[in-house]
């Protein structure tokens, strides 16, 4: 299916202010991006790099007064979240290079210290996908989930002792989990079509059977209508923005998700105002 995505963000800079954005999404095998746009008010000089984890980031510095950010895309992605139950776990001595270190504890995911009560959530399961299913479940049904209640990181320790949490929190939990059964688990951020309330949205992927599969606790059931713009290995890789100096957060946040028709935002045109 085809979806527009549209991200606005407002700020208020008090002093000109260095940025790290990760803002545009890139097409991969699970996403194809048809049209984009990106304007920055006032326009200021950009510099795009590629990241260690292959994101697209931009490099800016925001001057003094309102500083506006605009993207949009349309994008083709399926209608479906592929599933492979019985999918093998690889084992450590097989797996690429890159994925190495999907595998280590990290700053919101102390994956050392999940492995006893890993190994009872996933009892009796065969080793790879059906692990990280139970996992997923796991959370579903143990972790509240609830939107719009925090604005501060916390670990998947400090997820599991208080028992609830938002996306990016049950998306720690479920990391670290998966890590310490040694099975290469990261985080990804986008958009979700259909979430409820709309927001930016995080949710993991796990490495079994030769591939990255999704996995969503937030949901009742994964489905179709996810648009990645980030992976990493917790929050610390996947911050839509990075800002240095004074801290500062946007006066406005707007997101929305909407299904489009192919052509229907101008798929041949890509437009970059910085």
């Amino acid at each position: 299916m085809w979806v527009y995505t549209q991200c606005d963000l407002v700020f208020d800079i008090a002093v000109p202010t260095p940025f790290v954005m990760m803002l545009r999404p890139r097409s991969g095998a699970q996403q194809w991006i048809a049209s984009e746009q990106y304007r920055l008010t006032p326009s200021v000089p950009v510099i795009e790099f590629t990241d260690g984890y292959g994101n697209l980031c931009q490099r800016l510095v925001a001057p003094q007064g309102t500083f506006r950010v605009h993207t949009a895309a349309e994008v083709m992605i399926s209608d479906t979240v592929d599933r492979a139950p019985d999918a093998p776990f690889v084992e450590v001595q097989n797996l690429p290079d890159g994925i190495f270190c999907y595998l280590l504890p990290s700053r919101y995911c102390e994956s050392d210290r999940f492995g006893s009560m890993a190994g009872e959530i996933t009892a009796g399961q065969f080793p790879g996908y059906n692990q990280v299913a139970a996992i997923e479940a796991w959370l579903r049904h143990t972790i509240r989930f609830a939107p719009d209640s925090s604005d501060t990181h916390v670990s998947a320790i400090e997820v599991n002792a208080r028992q609830w949490g938002v996306c990016r929190d049950l998306s720690h939990l479920g990391i670290a989990l998966c890590r310490s059964l040694s099975i290469p688990s990261r985080m990804v951020v986008g958009y979700l079509h259909g979430l409820q309330p709309m927001d930016l949205h995080a949710w993991f992927e796990a490495y079994v059977g030769g591939r990255w599969y999704s996995f969503d606790a937030t949901q009742p059931e994964v489905r179709g209508g996810y648009v990645a713009i980030g992976y990493g290995r917790d929050a610390a890789d996947v911050a839509i923005y990075n800002q240095f100096g004074p801290a500062l957060y946007p006066v406005e946040q707007r997101v929305s998700v909407e299904r489009a028709e192919p052509g229907e935002h101008d798929p041949n045109q890509r437009q970059f105002c910085p």
